[in-house]
């Protein structure tokens, strides 16, 4: 059971709107799961489980927003309904502060992947064009400006494209190529 409820993005995106009740959060955990699922089909890995670990990975936010209780104490929220190990390992690696190392791609992927998805949705926001036409170099712009989307760890941006052996400029590029057919999904302006 554990395992397909891992793979399961029914149960996922309910538990998700459960917990959060926030658009905002719950647009945020949409991106990096489309961001993860992207990475996983280019990487031959399993798209579901890795859009469900993204889904997830911020579910208890909204109840913990301190780094003395989030992500670990979802944790045992998610063991509780038959998560598996590795899947609340992967959720608990993307805080640095949880002492859980990135060892495995999985997880990884979702540090690098969290932090660029609300950078990126951010700077859709302020464009007409919202991801249409965003280039990486724009992006690196931006990520200079310490004012703009000031709650984005810009070091963790950074050091995610190198825990993915990706160029920084790659990286964003594959990202915002993720987030664009998902646009309208996540308030942002899109073509058609």
């Amino acid at each position: 059971m554990s395992e397909q409820l891992a793979r399961d993005r029914d149960r996922a995106l309910a538990l998700l709107h459960e917990w959060v009740a926030t658009e905002a959060l719950r647009r945020h955990a949409v991106a990096v799961e489309a961001a993860m699922r992207a990475y996983a089909v280019a990487l031959d890995q399993d798209a579901d489980a890795w859009g469900c670990v993204a889904l997830l990975h911020d579910f208890d936010y909204e109840r913990h927003p301190t780094l003395d209780r989030h992500p670990q104490d979802g944790a045992p929220v998610l063991a509780a309904l038959g998560y598996p190990a590795w899947f609340r390992e992967a959720i608990l690696s993307h805080a640095d502060h949880t002492g859980v190392p990135r060892t495995t791609p999985i997880r990884r992927h979702l540090y690098a992947c969290d932090e660029l998805s609300g950078f990126l949705h951010a700077c859709g926001l302020v464009r007409p064009e919202g991801l249409e036409g965003l280039e990486p170099r724009s992006v690196r712009k931006k990520l200079k400006q310490r004012s703009f989307a000031a709650g984005v760890n810009r070091e963790d941006v950074v050091r995610g494209a190198d825990e993915i052996g990706r160029d920084l400029d790659e990286h964003i590029a594959f990202v915002i190529a993720a987030l664009r057919p998902i646009a309208g999904a996540l308030g942002l302006p899109h073509p058609g």
